[in-house]
């Protein structure tokens, strides 16, 4: 493999020199200001959600609610748990622990105090400092009473996509407008895929069409949204819309329960409400009251022959590009509606939940599959739940327990332990029967659904020496009956060691290794497929360096086989960003060269791209990816950002393909 790096390198001779040309450029010439970055951590986790192929929309959701606390930084010194836990990466202890210290010690002088909180260091204060504002409170002078306005406006043309079954033009097209005035804030989202019609129907509309109001008080009424919203209570068993309760080895914040309704603003075009919601508080009680009436895409079948009358399945992926999909559009109506109950005592805090699904039309899977043994049957599904979390001296317990009446049950269990300053450990026990069914519901877990999972996950984080971290875990994972791909009960390992060292401010250095193992239906025989197990093993390491305050480098390495096929995957990649000092323009350059055997060895890496928008390409074959992208601030109200982007592929000696890729962002503030 490394005599075909060689080989593929020589070939690549041209670019390289222009590479070195850019390089010597950039150094010689001054520059001024810092880009904000996505810390390390927490693109990492991006990575992580983007290599899990059953929820692609997590990284979406994951990436946009980090521009929005960019914008709207959470308030440090408000005190206010609900505030400060805006922070999603942070653990309910963390939350606790911050709210505690600014009750019992006053204001955060500086961000830097943060690392020497008790339950923090260094690292999570670094990865803290873009979404935090030290200000108490809202500013309520006239400023605050003006109307702001801000829209972004994306277009992504790519080659090569010339499907003549396809109904609209190739290019993507991403527009979002967010106003607010004093307490009230509403937006507008609008999104056409590759392929389909900008607008249809009757009247014509654009293919996804969102928008919402939103009132947010500080009394007794805290939030109340008309229009499209996202809801989540508790640890998400019973209803999660927004970002995923996933598990990562590396990150024990991803465990914590949350209580939050908020505006909806991505562009996943069926998981979310539309109609109206309200977050009530009197002193330790709180009372969140939901409805929704939205319509969703479906298969539809009939039993009579004549017309549909039953949904065979939900169709998620939300693409309309041919006339067989877009019959699927909007064809069934999805009504939702509960409470969410909760109340603070002095160290513990407990919820309760009902929420009802109604379907406009009765599901009836075919049955043709044995997975579909457990699928759900019928137009009408009640989900009822519990949930409390307990902070007792430093011991964080919390819980939840789920049933959609007599036929499943969902039960998770949490434990986070911080013996001293420099260590956590975390432990998650997780339970899902195979008939326990949530439409609108994402617990914790290894899927992108609650349901037929059992497993037990632990992990830990500690301060090893000064300015070096380590953080590792192991989750063990069991199902108890067929799932995607598999077509028997199987089972499911994850480990994970990861090594952080900062010897100063502007140096940072990180190795990780990563084992999976899977059971997957085998390909090789006929008949009743047979299990084997798929192993694989990675390591990455990375280095970022920033020379001065606007110019940083970065360099990585990734490394993974594959087995049972013995497929291996390489990947080396060189980043620059920099920004000028008497020109308002910020460069992100990066080349990578790559070598996957097959798919199975296939490689992520995340890419800087467009506000609201995220880059996470799975790069498999032999070749390299590279992009540009050039962000120029047109006054002060304005900012224009164009990515170009090249995938080279390999397919033999003579023959090397090329697919490019243009992006352009248009955001004006006014």
């Amino acid at each position: 493999m490394v005599q075909r790096f060689a080989n593929f390198a020589v070939k690549k001779k041209a670019h390289l020199k222009y590479i070195f040309i850019l390089i010597f450029i950039l150094n010689s010439l001054s520059v001024f200001c810092q880009e904000t970055k996505l810390p390390e951590r927490i693109i990492s986790i991006a990575e992580e959600l983007a290599s899990d192929e059953s929820d692609p929309e997590a990284v979406g959701a994951y990436i946009e609610r980090l521009h929005d606390l960019a914008e709207n930084p959470v308030r440090l010194n408000s005190s206010d748990e609900n505030e400060i836990s805006r922070l999603f990466f942070l653990s309910d202890f963390q939350v606790k622990i911050l709210a505690d210290y600014v009750h019992s010690f006053g204001r955060i002088i500086t961000l830097y105090e943060v690392a020497n909180i008790p339950g923090f260091d260094k690292e999570t204060a670094e990865i803290m400092f873009p979404f935090v504002t030290l200000e108490t409170k809202i500013s309520m002078g006239p400023d605050s009473a003006r109307w702001r306005n801000v829209s972004v406006t994306n277009f992504h043309f790519k080659s090569g996509n010339k499907d003549t079954t396809s109904l609209g033009p190739p290019w993507k097209m991403l527009s979002k407008y967010k106003f607010s005035v004093g307490a009230f804030a509403g937006g507008l989202t609008v999104e056409k895929d590759p392929g389909e019609k900008l607008l249809s129907g009757n009247p014509p509309l654009p293919d996804f069409l969102s928008a919402n109001l939103a009132y947010t008080g500080k009394g007794v009424i805290r939030r109340i949204i008309a229009g499209d919203f996202s809801a989540r209570f508790g640890l998400g068993t019973n209803l999660n819309t927004g970002i995923r309760t996933g598990l990562s080895l590396s990150s024990s914040g991803y465990m914590s329960a949350r209580d939050e309704i908020i505006p909806y603003t991505s562009t996943d075009e069926n998981n979310f409400f539309r109609g109206v919601a309200a977050d009530l508080s009197l002193k330790n009680l709180g009372l969140c009251l939901f409805y929704s009436k939205n319509l969703s895409d479906a298969t539809l079948g009939s039993s009579t022959g004549d017309s549909n009358n039953y949904i065979e399945n939900l169709y998620t992926s939300g693409l309309h590009n041919t006339s067989s999909l877009l019959v699927k559009k909007d064809v069934i109506s999805d009504q939702t509606y509960g409470v969410n109950l909760s109340y603070n005592f002095n160290n513990i805090k407990v919820g309760l939940i009902w929420s009802e699904n109604r379907f406009s039309l009765a599901v009836n899977p075919s049955g043709n599959d044995p997975k579909d043994n457990f699928e759900f049957k019928g137009d009408r599904n009640d989900l009822y739940s519990i949930y409390y979390n307990s902070l007792i001296k430093r011991i964080l317990l919390y819980g939840e327990f789920s049933s959609n009446g007599y036929s499943g049950s969902a039960f998770v269990q949490g434990l986070s332990f911080r013996p001293s300053d420099r260590i956590t450990f975390n432990f998650l026990l997780r339970n899902y029967s195979a008939c326990y069914v949530s439409f609108h519901g994402k617990g914790p877990g290894s899927g992108s659904t609650t349901g037929n999972e059992r497993g037990i996950l632990g992990n830990f984080s500690f301060e090893a020496a000064k300015h070096l971290f380590i953080t590792g875990g192991c989750d063990i994972q069991q199902f108890p009956w067929l799932r995607y791909r598999c077509s028997a009960p199987s089972y499911g390992l994850k480990q994970e060691v990861r090594a952080r060292y900062l010897p100063t401010e502007k140096m940072a250095f990180e190795a990780s290794f990563n084992y999976r193992s899977v059971m997957l239906d085998s390909s090789e025989n006929t008949g009743i497929p047979k299990q084997m197990e798929v192993v694989s093993k990675s390591f990455k390491a990375t280095f970022r360096y920033i020379v001065n305050e606007n110019l940083t480098l970065g360099s990585r390495f990734d490394y993974k086989i594959s087995d049972p096929s013995s497929s291996k995957g390489m990947l080396l990649l060189q980043d620059i960003n920099y920004r000028f000092r008497h020109l308002p323009i910020s460069i992100w350059f990066r080349y990578c060269i790559f070598k996957s055997d097959s798919w199975d060895s296939r490689l992520y890496t995340y890419e800087n791209d467009m506000l609201y928008s995220f880059s996470i390409p799975a790069l498999s074959g032999e070749g390299s990816r590279s992009y540009l992208m050039i962000k120029s601030d047109i006054g002060k109200k304005a900012e224009l950002r164009v990515k170009y982007g090249m995938t080279s592929l390999i397919e033999s000696r003579e023959n090397i393909t090329e697919n490019r890729e243009l992006k352009v962002q248009v955001r004006l503030e006014f």
